[in-house]
């Protein structure tokens, strides 16, 4: 996270000289560019999960999960914690005025909530205390499961995003706008997932593909501060998990629709050419 942060911080000083010789206020017009960075919270809709592996066939229905937000509780674990918690990091361009295309990486956490009980179905061949054919209710203990793609969900996306007036302030130092995007892209998690004996694999991998939408607000303070509050619904379907370690071939499947709100402070500047001074309707 400190090397994000380095190059977010090289970046901006980049855009704050190009901009330095800037006579008009160009927020959300043609040319604008921004980063921006944030915090997230996020909800998920119960899964089934498909586990396939060498010893082993079997779904369990209607997971539930949660998020997993590192919340500060005094100043030095702020510091210490500010880049751990979901995260949300984010560039964009405005190709017309009021219309923008971003890129950006939604770090939500996912957490299988242990000790439920759902229904299992399917075998497990494996040596052991769960070696058996499962059609019932079963308990999803640590011993036998952890499931968590807590480095980062990591859906990683595209996203077209359109702008409509709010307010402009007379003084042109303040302009805000309502925001509506939507978006896709892939899901690149590093996850903690741990069944039965077996060694867990936590390594980077694209495991599957997400859409979404989102709507918020958007305002630009004194030409270059940047801030946004959004919310966003949209559905992950990752067939492709890696399980177990690289020499072990094991997969699970999921898919699962997902809320996620989250608020972002960030840096704009135009990048187009620079005017005279005058006066911009917005």
């Amino acid at each position: 996270m400190k090397h994000h942060l380095l190059a977010l911080t090289l970046t901006l000083a980049t855009l704050a000289a190009h901009t330095q010789e800037a006579a008009v206020d160009r927020s959300f017009k043609k040319g604008q560019a921004y980063l921006h960075w944030g915090w997230n919270r996020a909800a998920y809709t119960r899964s089934d999960i498909y586990f396939k592996g060498p010893d082993y066939d079997f779904t369990l229905d209607k997971v539930r999960a949660h998020d997993r937000p590192i919340l500060p509780v005094n100043f030095r674990h702020y510091i210490k914690h500010v880049f751990n918690p979901q995260t949300n990091y984010k560039a964009g361009y405005f190709i017309k005025d009021n219309l923008a295309v971003s890129f950006g990486v939604d770090h939500m956490k996912y957490v299988m909530d242990n000790d439920q009980i759902v229904t299992m179905k399917g075998n497990i061949t494996r040596d052991g205390g769960y070696k058996g054919t499962f059609n019932g209710p079963q308990m999803l203990t640590r011993n036998f499961l952890t499931f968590e793609h807590t480095n980062g969900l990591n859906y990683i996306n595209l996203e077209l995003e359109k702008y409509a007036s709010l307010y402009d302030s007379r003084k042109g130092t303040v302009h805000l706008r309502w925001m509506y995007a939507a978006g896709a892209g892939i899901l690149f998690p590093k996850s903690d997932i741990r069944l039965m004996d077996y060694k867990e694999n936590d390594q980077f991998h694209v495991a599957g593909f997400g859409a979404s939408v989102k709507g918020g607000i958007a305002g630009v303070f004194f030409r270059h501060l940047f801030l946004r509050l959004e919310t966003k619904g949209g559905y992950i379907d990752m067939p492709s998990i890696i399980l177990n370690e690289k020499s072990i071939d094991g997969r699970a499947h999921q898919h699962f629709f997902f809320w996620e709100t989250d608020g972002n402070i960030g840096f704009t500047a135009n990048l187009g050419r620079h005017h005279k001074k005058g006066t911009i309707k917005s």
